[in-house]
């Protein structure tokens, strides 16, 4: 076998793996939902939390709801973020809404506790392994993802503090359902807490920036897959091998922590002998991370300030 076709092969293998967890992750995710929480009449955040609560409120079933108002936020997304969505987070949405629906439909399997407490905890931790696996491989399931990236994109408030908001929206609107009462809304609340504070400390925060250092002989190989396939930018920086004295190159790699496995193993598919750094970086600012921003009216006042000093001041030609 040629080392082309070995290579081949790993890739495949290595995708196949992602896509074997993500699935793991889902049939978990959905089977939180669809067996534990919703037969118990209890919803959380999150877009299949207020599809939950638009299914008490009028039948209309999750998984349908699930599906069209994803649909809609991707649309969303892509005009108004500029750029699409990968195909694993594609791949999960499609997955959980089958799952939502299939689950739901098998009625054995419902899980129903007398201390309901104790089921809604147990069904947050199942739900945070399952989104656990999909982040950590590079999926997403949509929903308040998309709308806190949007909202992110205009005012400086930072995407943990979008989730909270959103979610403590959706989590009270069960109010407003006929027969539902505070301790509904209680224990949405607390499978909330549970799912925020499980997958922080697993993937120690989901919108995170690592800080990827790579030396290896093959860094233009590595550089040029990292640009072209994995959409990130790369740093070339000059390095001298100290007991050597050759001249080298250092990659520098910033990216979110859903991104760091696909680096590093894209790394290791290249030069299984690379020497890799990884390190957490706590702020970074520029294009592909987070802005400094100060709101859309401030904006739209420079803009506006700077049209006005243009016309005054033209700059010479």
């Amino acid at each position: 076998m040629s080392p082309r076709q070995i290579k081949s092969k790993s890739s495949f293998l290595s995708a196949l793996d992602d896509y074997v967890i993500i699935t793991i992750g889902v049939l978990f995710y959905t089977f939180a939902w669809a067996d534990m929480l919703i037969p118990n009449g209890i919803a959380s955040g999150g877009l299949t939390g207020a599809c939950t609560i638009l299914n008490f409120a009028t039948g209309i079933p999750v998984y349908l709801s699930y599906i069209v108002v994803n649909g809609l936020l991707i649309l969303l997304g892509t005009l108004i973020l500029g750029k699409g969505f990968g195909f694993k987070t594609l791949y999960a949405i499609g997955l959980s809404t089958l799952g939502l629906d299939f689950l739901a439909g098998m009625e054995f399997l419902h899980v129903f506790f007398d201390n309901k407490l104790l089921l809604v905890i147990v069904a947050a931790i199942i739900e945070s392994i399952g989104i656990t696996c999909i982040l950590a491989r590079g999926g997403s399931t949509g929903g308040t993802d998309i709308v806190a990236l949007i909202v992110n994109k205009f005012w400086p408030v930072s995407l943990g503090k979008v989730f909270l908001a959103v979610d403590m929206f959706i989590i009270a609107s069960i109010l407003l359902i006929p027969g539902k009462t505070v301790e509904d809304m209680v224990y949405g609340y607390v499978a909330m807490v549970i799912f925020s504070v499980f997958v922080d400390w697993v993937l120690l925060g989901r919108n995170s920036t690592w800080q990827i250092m790579v030396f290896s002989n093959k860094y233009k190989e590595i550089a040029d897959t990292v640009i072209h396939d994995l959409n990130r930018g790369v740093t070339a920086l000059e390095a001298q091998g100290w007991y050597s004295g050759e001249n080298k190159k250092v990659l520098l790699i910033m990216v979110r922590k859903p991104e760091l496995h696909t680096i590093t193993k894209t790394v290791k598919e290249i030069d299984p002998s690379a020497f890799v750094t990884v390190s957490s970086a706590s702020t970074v600012y520029g294009e592909g991370f987070d802005e400094m921003k100060t709101g859309l009216k401030l904006m739209r006042k420079k803009k506006s300030n700077n049209g006005k000093q243009t016309e005054e001041h033209p700059a010479d030609n």
